[in-house]
């Protein structure tokens, strides 16, 4: 389509040129021709002139002076040219085409390029043509001529221009095909190489090799494309890992309290615990571990349901200085079992958050179990709540004893800094990441880490509640 658009408009624009040239020879030739027209107009030219002026000329009839034209003048006329005279008023008065156009009238416009020179494109029997037209005196023709025309066909240039040219269309138009398909096929093989490398490597990740990838980078939509592969391919491979990470802990976990319950419900029941007190610290153990067992099974469910937003959120004013003052006397006595001193600082003036009352008192009860856990025994504990522009921020910071965790990955699942630490002692490692999510679901965050001095920090930060509008006091009128 491209190449015959192409063509056509070559075709255009060279016939238009071609007709330009025709006009421009006929201008310069009509001149040429209005000399030979003028010589036919006397009859007889003495040999010696004595007086000149009217006399040293005979015009001839009109009759012979147009067979004279006829004779001498047309057969100098290249081609199909035409030769026609014009009175002033533009009428047709001779034409050496036929008689058809007798008495017809000629519109003539000022040439642009040729001084003295009328230029007209009208039909003549039928036909168009380009004509050029000069001036003569009218009082010195036999038929009172005013203007020489000479007329060119148009057809014939035409068909000039299309013979020329339409070998030359082919040949370019040939060159251009053999280049249009050899540049087809490298934009196809640069198309469909990346495309079906792209193809490839989906399948391989669809089959279970997360691990591919396709290397594909550039400026444009292709490289576009294949960075964006990539780190969808990475996305999903790191998914699989912290699904294969989350089952293997998941598993590691539920396997000592489940083995310990099998142990001594199998001892409970063939009788093996002979004295009272064994049994009782059998199902006293039994008992301790199913508690274990339930609460990892609430804390996996819980997180499942805040990642699915499927979890129901009740938000509302909550005063963050009561609620941190409440959570500090249930973790007290843990906290003097382990000699650690808990520092609440709380401004007199700050504003209610928006949480769910019970979803904060979960946030903050992990926040604080995790600083008593972990804090260095016999130190402080200290906990603060600064304003600022994004709402309320809740800071619990503690030193740390001889594990440094990492605040980077305290979030994680199931991340323990002491890898040794047994989930008894130390939790399954879910709080803090049902937290963090539960914060995020209130349109807060949660994150970790040290101040200069080593001491290790967990920020929470939630949105300010809307204060309520203030309605306007009306005026009381007084009594009459």
């Amino acid at each position: 389509m491209s190449l015959l658009l192409g063509g056509a408009l070559t075709w255009v624009l060279v016939r238009d040129l071609e007709f330009q040239r025709l006009q421009d020879e006929l201008d310069r030739e009509v001149i040429t021709k209005a000399v030979q027209v003028k010589h036919q107009e006397c009859f007889t030219r003495p040999a010696v002139v004595s007086q000149p002026g009217a006399t040293t000329c005979r015009l001839d009839s009109a009759v012979d002076y147009q067979d004279r034209l006829t004779s001498i003048v047309v057969p100098t006329l290249s081609g199909n040219s035409r030769l026609l005279l014009l009175d002033p008023q533009r009428r047709v008065l001779f034409d050496s085409g036929g008689t058809d156009t007798f008495a017809s009238v000629i519109p003539l416009t000022n040439s642009k390029r040729v001084a003295n020179v009328g230029e007209a494109r009208t039909m003549l029997g039928g036909q168009a043509y380009f004509l050029a037209a000069t001036p003569i005196v009218a009082t010195r023709s036999p038929i009172h001529a005013g203007y020489v025309v000479l007329a060119q066909p148009q057809s014939a240039v035409a068909t000039s221009v299309a013979t020329d040219l339409a070998g030359r269309l082919l040949e370019a138009g040939g060159a251009a095909l053999v280049v249009a398909m050899l540049l087809i096929l490298l934009v196809s093989r640069s198309l469909t190489g990346p495309l079906t490398q792209l193809a490839g490597a989906a399948e391989d990740i669809a089959g279970g090799n997360y691990s591919r990838r396709v290397g594909i980078r550039g400026h444009d939509e292709i490289g576009m494309l294949g960075a964006a592969f990539d780190r969808m391919a990475e996305a999903v491979e790191r998914a699989r890992k912290t699904q294969r990470d989350f089952l293997a802990n998941v598993s590691h976990e539920l396997k000592t309290p489940l083995t310990s319950l099998i142990g001594f419900s199998q001892a409970l029941v063939d009788g093996s615990l002979l004295s009272e007190s064994d049994r009782a610290r059998a199902a006293t153990i039994v008992h301790e571990e199913s508690e274990r067992v339930l609460r990892m099974a609430q804390e996996l469910l819980d997180l499942a349901r805040v990642e699915a937003g499927s979890i129901s959120m009740h938000i509302t004013a909550v005063d963050l200085g009561a609620q941190l003052q409440q959570e500090l006397e249930i973790v007290r006595p843990r906290a003097l079992r382990r000699q650690l001193e808990l520092d609440l600082r709380v401004p007199q003036d700050i504003t209610p958050v928006a949480a769910d009352p019970e979803r904060l008192h979960q946030i903050i009860d992990n926040l604080l179990d995790n600083a008593v856990k972990y804090a260095a025994e016999g130190t402080t504990i200290r906990i603060s709540v600064v304003s600022n522009i994004s709402g309320l921020e809740v800071i619990a910071a503690n030193t740390i004893g001889a594990h440094k965790p990492d605040p980077q990955k305290m979030f994680d699942r199931f991340y323990r800094a002491d890898p040794s630490r047994s989930a008894a002692a130390g939790g399954v490692g879910l709080g803090l990441s049902i937290s963090r999510e539960l914060a995020l679901a209130m349109k807060g965050r949660m994150w970790a880490d040290y101040d200069a001095d080593g001491v290790l920090r967990l920020h929470l930060l939630l949105p300010a509640a809307a204060r309520p509008a203030v309605e306007p006091l009306t005026a009381l009128s007084k009594p009459a």
